[in-house]
């Protein structure tokens, strides 16, 4: 996961932001991503028929290197841009035909824990479903979304500071409704939001 952030910052713009596309099609080859890539189908679809609405929390402990932490973690909402504004994120647009941005807004509280000693984990294993199948994530995008708060800026997070951490993800045009998913840890059972679609 390490690798992921620190990569960001030695790239070009549009060259860091490669394409993990799942549902969509084509793959991308960041150790940090290999597990969503080559999920199967039959990982792709809701895991479970409950979810919260736009807001409300969740709490959960998440290892962050050598100590785990509490946190409380909420999805605010997910911005939803058009195939215009994709096509201009990647470095072929042809990788974005028919798909838009997803950025997945999460209000994150470290509630119990020391401080953390390095960039957080606790935002990687968010996902956006659209129409119950999982987007293609678009690395590199979420840092300058507005609203959205930069993971390396956040070494030293302590117990009470709360901070709005992003992913974002392509998903097809159009999507009728959407889903963040969060889980303490990668292989771990979700936690659903259902957002409307745009």
């Amino acid at each position: 996961m390490l690798y992921r952030k620190t990569a960001l910052r030695v790239a070009a713009p549009v060259a860091v932001l490669a394409l993990a596309l799942t549902a969509c099609g084509g793959g991308d080859d960041k150790k940090s991503d290999d597990k969503k890539a080559d999920a199967p189908k039959s990982q792709n679809k809701p895991a479970e028929p409950t979810a919260l609405k736009a807001g409300e929390t969740t709490t959960g402990k998440v290892k962050e290197g050598d100590a785990t932490v509490t946190y409380d973690v909420a999805a605010q909402k997910v911005d939803v841009g058009t195939e215009a504004e994709t096509k201009k994120l990647v470095s072929d647009p042809k990788d974005a035909k028919g798909l838009v941005v997803a950025t997945a807004h999460m209000k994150i509280t470290h509630k119990g824990g020391a401080p953390l000693k390095d960039t957080p984990d606790v935002a990687e294993t968010t996902e956006i479903y659209a129409d119950g199948t999982r987007g293609g994530l678009l690395i590199g995008a979420a840092e300058d979304a507005p609203g959205c708060e930069d993971e390396l800026d956040l070494e030293g997070w302590k117990t009470g500071e709360s901070h709005v951490l992003c992913e974002t993800y392509l998903v097809p045009a159009g999507s009728k409704s959407l889903e963040v998913h969060w889980a303490e840890k990668e292989d771990g059972k979700p936690v659903i939001w259902k957002l409307a679609g745009a």
